[in-house]
């Protein structure tokens, strides 16, 4: 192993939000050495923040680990590119979310329930009856919210307030919108340990210019994993909404959903459990109810944790095609929309 081969293993990464270049040929890649068995990478970044900066300190790390012998030890250094002196960045703390009235984690159990539309359209339902909100897409393995509110390809603006830099929200149909997806490239996958993701998670919400908030969702990736733990210890979560289908394979899921954050570890509220996909309804039909899968199942699983059952979502063809176009359904007035309209009214009640 040398620090040629090191360099070579390297130099080849690319920086997903930089139109795919690589971070040899961005500068960023500085300098590699090799002492012993221990290897030191610097890389430099401008002064400018680099939101994905932690994402290439990490995947430099795992490049060398797969090539390297065993028993290699690699340090990351990173150093601001810029000739002014770097100055110290102050660690995150809660100052940005201080005027978030509630900060209400949108969750589930398992992937495909519809969490993240539930989410979406439950903060524009929420803007729609004069709330101030905001969405932080803590999906870091696959931010959709960009695509659903028709925002994908924004970049948001970086602008610095005393000695910390902040991020500008993205602001759409009354509603700030905040997700990695703005930072990186759609097509590429952000290959992220559970620190590294955490860490991604934590800015996106604790770096952000929020302002006055009635509510700050955030939806969380699907599972009972680091980013869930982390999220509940660092932030001032006042709850959580959990997603289901009504199939029983979901239910099964959503236990451990509902187990986590009313583990006494953890201490957070369930405001309540939200059956998607509850039935199909013919847009051209509006009176049929077709339970293809399953009946009531949310409303059981409500009951077993005394919880309320705050809205049942039909499955309507125009739900799924609102999410593609990037027009969310609680802007209109089909039955899915009042649905989503409903879920905003409960959960104010239950707050």
């Amino acid at each position: 192993m040398t620090e040629k081969e090191i360099f070579g293993w390297i130099a080849g990464i690319q920086h997903p939000g930089r139109e795919d270049k690589t971070i040899a040929e961005l500068g960023i890649l500085q300098e590699v050495s090799l002492e012993g068995s221990s290897v030191t990478v610097t890389l430099a970044f401008p002064k400018r923040p680099d939101a994905l900066k932690n994402y290439l300190v990490g995947a430099v790390k795992a490049a060398i680990y797969r090539e390297a012998p065993e028993g290699t030890s690699v340090e990351v250094k990173t150093v601001v590119s810029d000739p002014a002196p770097a100055k110290k960045t102050p660690e995150l703390g809660l100052d940005q979310v201080a005027n978030v009235g509630h900060i209400i984690g949108v969750a589930s159990g398992k992937g495909g329930v519809g969490k993240s539309t539930v989410a979406v359209n439950l903060a524009v339902a929420l803007a729609r009856q004069g709330f101030r909100v905001g969405l932080a897409d803590a999906d870091v393995y696959g931010p959709s919210v960009p695509m659903m509110t028709g925002t994908d390809g924004s970049v948001p603006e970086m602008v610095r307030e005393g000695e910390q830099d902040l991020i500008v929200p993205v602001e759409k149909f009354g509603v700030k919108w905040m997700s990695i997806g703005y930072f990186a490239s759609p097509e590429r996958a952000l290959i992220w340990r559970g620190p590294m993701a955490c860490s991604a998670l934590k800015q996106m919400i604790l770096q952000v210019k929020w302002g006055p908030l009635d509510f700050l969702l955030v939806d969380l990736p699907p599972g009972t994993g680091d980013i869930h733990i982390s999220l509940v210890n660092d932030i001032p979560m006042t709850g959580a909404v959990i997603v289901t289908t009504p199939q029983a394979v979901a239910l099964a899921d959503v236990r451990k959903g509902i187990d986590l954050f009313q583990n006494p570890a953890v201490g957070r509220r369930i405001l309540g459990v939200v059956e998607n996909m509850a039935w199909f309804t013919p847009e051209e039909h509006p009176s049929e109810k077709y339970f293809i899968f399953g009946k009531e199942g949310g409303e059981r699983m409500a009951d077993e944790f005394g919880v309320p059952l705050l809205a049942r979502i039909p499955l309507v063809q125009s739900l799924r095609e609102s999410g593609d176009s990037g027009e969310p359904a609680a802007l209109g007035t089909r039955p899915d929309s009042l649905a989503f309209l409903s879920l905003a009214s409960a959960l104010t009640e239950a707050l």
